[in-house]
């Protein structure tokens, strides 16, 4: 089985380095790439093959695309002809599958992914969606291809990937600007940079580890940390005060709304 990447940039990479190591064959990957030093490190890392765009690539059982969403429409035209019927899987932000399969000649087997960037460290969370064309080998198939960054989860209703973008996608930017916060709180507190950063890295690592390996859920966790009367409380009372869970909410609501009108927005004049 051959699979081709078209993008070799950093979601790509990770893919790839992920899948290598989870025992893909490197002379099964292959990568179509416009910049020649990006060619050459992937060569060299991962011992895949490569090419550039205007040139002849293996045919392939699966075609990822891995570029940026502005991009896709003029890759997919240029590309539609050496597509074959191989599996595609899309790892755009915002393209929705019946966009893409109307770029591709209403090419019927279309997964669409919405993976984060802890995939570039393999404790990815990606959102997945299948079009109607898709069979189960092919999602057993992306199934592995994820694995191999991290976790994932299917969704039935393609609208749903406005939510996982709004919640996984988005998220780490969430969590790095919290802990952002909690450096500053830090600073605040007198301490210098280099040990405010500490602090703030080792007590997110630690309680991210906690939740995940505790049979208590995350708000039992929370208050066997905040005794009645103590400091925890009065930090909880004063984030409460200030309506930051309601802030959060409407945050990755406004987040998902915004998914919804890219999609529309790199959806429009999908016609040559």
């Amino acid at each position: 089985m051959k699979i081709t990447f078209i993008g070799g940039g950093n979601m790509a990479t990770a893919l790839i380095g992920g899948m290598v190591r989870r025992g893909f064959e490197a002379g099964q990957l292959h990568v179509i790439e416009p910049d020649a030093a990006r060619r050459e490190h992937l060569k060299n890392e991962f011992g895949v093959t490569s090419s550039a765009p205007e040139e002849d690539f293996p045919k392939s059982e699966v075609i990822v695309f891995a570029i940026k969403p502005q991009q896709f429409r003029a890759v997919a035209l240029a590309m539609k002809e050496r597509i074959g019927n191989a599996l595609v899987i899309s790892i755009a932000a915002g393209i929705r599958a019946d966009t893409l399969a109307q770029w591709l000649d209403n090419h019927p087997r279309i997964v669409r992914v919405m993976p984060n960037t802890p995939a570039l460290v393999q404790t990815g969370m990606s959102g997945v969606y299948a079009g109607p064309g898709v069979t189960d080998a092919d999602r057993e198939l992306t199934e592995r291809m994820l694995a191999a960054i991290g976790e994932f989860v299917w969704v039935e209703d393609e609208t749903d990937m406005d939510g996982i973008t709004a919640i996984s996608g988005s998220g780490p930017a969430y969590v790095f600007y919290f802990m952002e916060a909690m450096q500053a709180a830090a600073r605040a507190q007198g301490f210098a940079p280099e040990v405010a950063q500490k602090l703030a890295y080792q007590t997110f690592a630690g309680a991210v580890k906690l939740a995940l390996e505790s049979p208590d859920d995350i708000a039992t966790l929370r208050l066997k940390v905040t005794s009645k009367g103590g400091t925890t409380e009065r930090a909880i009372n004063a984030f409460e005060n200030s309506q930051l869970r309601s802030t959060i909410i409407a945050a990755a609501s406004a987040a998902a709304a915004r998914s919804k009108e890219l999609g529309e927005e790199l959806g429009r004049d999908i016609e040559p």
